[in-house]
């Protein structure tokens, strides 16, 4: 009897660190499962986001990326344009490269840090053919230092590369803009436009378009044939603009 009970008790234990791992091994799959749900949230303590610098965080953010989340298949191996408003307010994408499978991930108000923290899951994630990086503008208006977006931008480089290291990337110069509320010292817009354009000689998969000089009248000051009332986001002409400057990039990466 000692003995049957002896066999019974370590048939127990055994069954109980079976259900115990099983439970854990469910737990884990049910967050797997929860965070495939949907993207993942911005951090509520500044120090848990990557990179450097000021972060801007509002409503439509959330909403913007939940959308994005809903067209991940659809957008699979497209060429991703992420960036803020400059390009979210981008209506006419799929008609300016007509003939290119195209997604829009670019998002009013962010910064390149908030671009940092989602760019994985909003652009890496794509499989994308190719990727176009226009960020920064949101940092100046914020007061940000330029080396910090550009250290974000160069942390997004590091993302492709750790991923796939022939990814061709485009990178932009931010144009010029002369917005009162949404003042940018000029030494500020050309050292983060230095900044991106040593970043673009870094590596033969990477191009460059440079807005700005495309975009600048001899004094610096927008010509506005490119911009809307605002002085600060491009008009339907301005985005034209930018992608007969941005097809040519495309081409000479072999992005067709």
């Amino acid at each position: 009897m000692k003995k049957e009970y002896t066999m019974n008790t370590s048939m127990r234990n055994w069954i109980v660190s079976v259900a115990a791992v099983t439970g854990l091994l469910g737990a884990e799959l049910a967050c797997a499962a929860a965070a495939a749900t949907g993207p993942t949230p911005y951090p509520t303590n500044n120090a848990a986001w990557p990179g450097k610098g000021v972060i801007r965080k509002f409503g439509w953010m959330d909403d913007n990326r939940k959308w994005f989340w809903t067209q991940r298949e659809k957008d699979q191996g497209a060429v991703v344009f992420a960036g803020d408003s400059l390009t979210g307010g981008w209506k006419d994408l799929a008609k300016d490269f007509s003939g290119l499978k195209v997604a829009n991930r670019g998002i009013g108000g962010d910064t390149s840090r908030g671009l940092l923290f989602r760019f994985q899951e909003d652009v890496l994630d794509l499989h994308p053919k190719a990727i176009v990086i226009l960020i920064g503008i949101n940092d100046l208006t914020a007061r940000g230092k330029p080396a910090d977006a550009t250290s974000n931008i160069a942390d997004m480089l590091t993302l492709v590369h750790k991923q796939s290291p022939s990814l061709p990337v485009i990178l932009c110069t931010l144009p010029p803009t002369d917005n009162p509320k949404a003042p940018v010292m000029q030494a500020d817009r050309l050292a983060v436009n230095a900044g991106i354009t040593a970043l673009a000689q870094e590596d033969r998969h990477i191009g460059f378009c440079d807005v700005y000089r495309a975009m600048a009248n001899a004094d610096g000051s927008p010509n506005l044939d490119f911009f809307g009332p605002d002085k600060l986001h491009f008009s339907t002409t301005g985005h034209v603009k930018v992608a007969e400057l941005i097809k040519p990039v495309l081409k000479n990466l072999n992005v067709e």
